[in-house]
């Protein structure tokens, strides 16, 4: 922004150039900047503008033919209105007009589709695309947009002082610009006239303490991100502003016409599609067809490649092999916003909704896609309508949204924020539905509506790609069911034929491995080492456990199994305090664990080896290790060390190498072995077989039941039950957050109901 205002006051002294061009060079040099900094993004980006900033303003320094070097220029003359030149005080209420009508374009701006694609964008670059946007193209004309009203700005200013030089414009004043904008309120117009005013205010108080000006700065941001982290103007919007009127919904049942009018009746082929990350197999051959009217339900075990599917579906990755084709239209190595629009939409496993736009500017976004017509009549205020449109209204009651179409997304409930974004989907006129885990995190009642409801879009004629894990929900509305395992695709046809398929139950349940065949060396004992009772947990709003309770005696190895989505990785977090309970109680050696912190958690005894590894990719492994004693004082590390290397000698082997150079095998070999160094009394293992090859697997839990006959009491979850069950003593089994059966090992090796919970039943 001071690049742009500084080539805007330079270039209207030119002679070669009027002043009328400047904001037209201040545009394409924000274009220009824009281009190479938009490949990072936060502070990077922040850091690429800044460095720009000081390299313009070193060439304008060292140009002294053109610039003056560090003298400046001076005798700069004033702005002529209708060939006249106005006396300073006319310039002044001149430059207050400008201003005036530079804050109008913007509220008209931010009203426009152009303003919404703005916020959208910002919010989430990726769920942007899913809706058709050009990220980069919409990023690039925000910086052009800016930088033209910032030349405008510099045309003025240079007139108006009458002496511009380097010193006119340093790091400090950009601070100043910056604290504008976070005090007045971002994406705020009348936020722009608060900021302005303490920009020009509060520096005159303080003339006469300028050493102090930059700590007064400093402080007042903090106070600022503190008290009102949304800006002044949220605070008096919040107190003053009107409520907006509610906006009733149609009650109709009918399918909206949106949905119906835009299908070609033709199906998506996916050819025998393969993409590898560094060597890994993500997903390999894997063939699908999505028919009309059909839903084509995708299941299978943590890591078997499932969401990667459906990114290379919807263009997120783009396959080192096979075709994707929607009716004769090829998809294969189209970007993700161009096969937005050619009719594949989306939804995300985590909700990926505009966060700072409402429920119905998240669906005007979707409903106009890339069509934003030009940057330019959107500052004039054409087509900027507030009106809700009808199809946004019919789009919301059909998905079952009973909300308030002016409530902020941020501020959904979760289930509401499924609803959302599903109908923000639709309102891109799909022919291809992709739907990503959207039961994830539902109540019964919320599951059997969004049932119904995936059902009746079938029954428009689009086609529907279900990724989920809730079996009674898939095996009960799907027409066809492809199974992945480890990028593979290894059954495929209708729900009840693949529930009796042998390879899907091996890959859900894991291969067995016989107790008979590990037998104990030491009795158990019956003293309770964690006792959990009534355990209630969950994320924002979300309930996860449903008043969960279980017991682990000392010696014991006690396995927690169940589908995805059940809990069981909730659990641990709750149990170590890294998700603080809702209710509940949880107690280890007779100590309450209640009011202790994560990290005071991890002193009593009791270690976690997270999901996924988790280490620390930048240290080597024999710094992994000593990070896991971190708080032993005793002398005995370096043995330690040793015993885990001998224990793991693939990890002997790469002692020396950066934890994230690992293979996803020996990282989690170092996990363990790391969780082992802490000396732990219990340890939790949350789904160490995520994501291994099957010969890894079958080390790693011989390596545990060589951990459970040494003594170590352990709580394992893992989706694989036959494994976890084969070197259990105990287990629970969990479902929705509950624990549905528990007993021995062995009972529930043999217990049908296992199947059931995993595949439906």
């Amino acid at each position: 922004t001071v690049t742009s205002c500084w080539l805007g006051q330079l270039r209207q002294n030119s002679r070669c150039l009027p002043r009328r061009m400047a904001p037209v060079a201040a545009a394409g040099t924000g274009a220009a900047v824009a281009a190479p900094a938009l490949r990072v993004s936060g502070p990077y980006l922040a850091m690429v503008t800044i460095a720009f900033g000081i390299i313009v303003e070193r060439i304008l320094i060292e140009w002294v033919g053109l610039t003056g070097g560090f003298g400046g220029l001076t005798a700069i003359p004033k702005p002529m209105l209708l060939g006249l030149q106005p006396a300073l005080r006319d310039s002044v209420l001149l430059v207050l007009i400008v201003a005036f009508l530079a804050v109008l374009a913007f509220a008209l701006l931010k009203k426009h589709s152009w303003g919404r694609a703005f916020q959208a964008v910002r919010d989430d670059a990726i769920a942007a695309a899913a809706v058709g946007l050009n990220p980069l193209y919409v990023k690039v004309m925000a910086f052009a947009v800016s930088a033209a009203l910032t030349g405008v700005a510099g045309i003025f200013f240079a007139a108006i002082v009458g002496f511009v030089s380097p010193d006119s414009f340093t790091f400090h004043r950009s601070i100043l610009f910056l604290l504008a904008v976070i005090l007045g309120g971002l994406g705020t117009a009348e936020g722009a006239f608060v900021g302005a005013i303490v920009l020009v205010i509060l520096p005159e108080f303080l003339h006469d303490f300028a050493e102090y000006q930059l700590l007064v700065f400093g402080a007042l941001l903090l106070l600022t991100l503190w008290l009102a982290p949304d800006g002044v103007m949220s605070l008096f919007k919040r107190w003053i502003g009107p409520p907006k009127p509610v906006v009733p919904l149609p009650t109709s049942p009918d399918i909206p016409p949106l949905i119906t009018q835009h299908q070609t009746h033709t199906p998506l082929e996916v050819d025998t599609v393969s993409i590898y990350f560094g060597g890994i197999r993500a997903v390999e051959q894997v063939s699908l067809t999505a028919k009309p009217g059909t839903v084509t339900a995708v299941i299978g075990p943590n890591g078997a490649g499932k969401t990667t599917l459906l990114n290379l579906i919807s263009g997120f990755y783009r396959p080192q092999s096979g075709s994707i084709q929607l009716g004769q239209t090829d998809l294969t190595h189209l970007a993700s916003r161009r096969i937005a629009t050619l009719g594949v939409s989306r939804t995300f496993q985590a909700t990926r909704l505009f966060n700072s736009l409402s429920v119905l500017d998240n669906l005007r976004v979707a409903a106009v896609g890339s069509r934003l017509g030009s940057v330019f009549t959107a500052l004039l205020g054409f087509g900027c309508s507030r009106r809700p449109e009808k199809s946004i209204l019919e789009m919301l009651s059909f998905v079952g949204y009973r909300g308030d179409v002016h409530q902020a997304a941020a501020a959904l409930s979760f289930g509401d924020r499924r609803l959302v974004e599903i109908a923000r989907a639709l309102m891109t006129r799909p022919q291809v539905l992709l739907l990503d885990e959207p039961a994830a995190g539902l109540s019964k009642d919320d599951k059997m509506a969004l049932a119904q409801l995936i059902r009746c879009i079938a029954s428009s004629g689009l086609k529907v790609i279900l990724i989920e894990h809730d079996m009674e929900l898939v095996m009960g509305i799907s027409d066809t069911v492809l199974v992945m395992d480890s990028g593979l695709a290894i059954a495929a046809g209708p729900p009840s034929q693949v529930q009796q398929d042998p390879k899907v139950l091996a890959a859900y349940l894991g291969t067995e491995m016989s107790t008979a065949d590990l037998p104990r060396d030491r009795p158990l004992t019956k003293f309770p080492m964690l006792v959990v009772e009534n355990l209630v947990s969950g994320y924002d709003r979300l309930q996860v456990l449903q008043g969960l309770s279980l017991e682990v005696n000392q010696g014991e190895l006690v396995a927690v199994v169940g589908a995805n989505g059940a809990g069981k990785s909730t659990l641990l977090k709750s149990l170590v305090n890294l998700l603080p309970p809702w209710s509940g109680q949880v107690q280890f050696l007779g100590q309450s664990l209640s009011a202790l912190p994560a990290h005071q958690v991890a002193h009593t005894g009791i270690v976690l080896v997270p999901e996924g590894r988790q280490v620390f990719r930048e240290l080597d492994v024999i710094d992994n290790l000593r990070l896991g004693a971190f708080h032993r004082r005793d002398g005995e590390i370096d043995e330690d060390i040793d015993r885990m290397l001998h224990r793991f000698p693939r990890l002997q082997e790469r002692q020396g190498q950066k934890a994230g150079l690992l293979s996803g095998g020996e990282q989690q070999m170092l996990a363990i072995a790391r969780g082992l160094m802490a000396r732990p009394q219990l340890l939790l293992l949350d789904e160490p077989s995520l994501g291994l090859a099957p010969q890894l697997v079958s080390g790693l839990y011989a390596t545990l039941a060589d951990l459970r006959e040494e003594g170590m009491t352990i709580l394992l979850v893992d989706q694989m039950a036959g494994l976890a069950l084969g070197i259990a003593d105990r287990a629970y089994l969990l479902e929705t957050g509950k624990i549905v059966r528990s007993g021995t090992a062995s009972e529930l090796q043999n217990d049908p109901e296992i199947a059931e919970v995993y595949l439906g039943g």
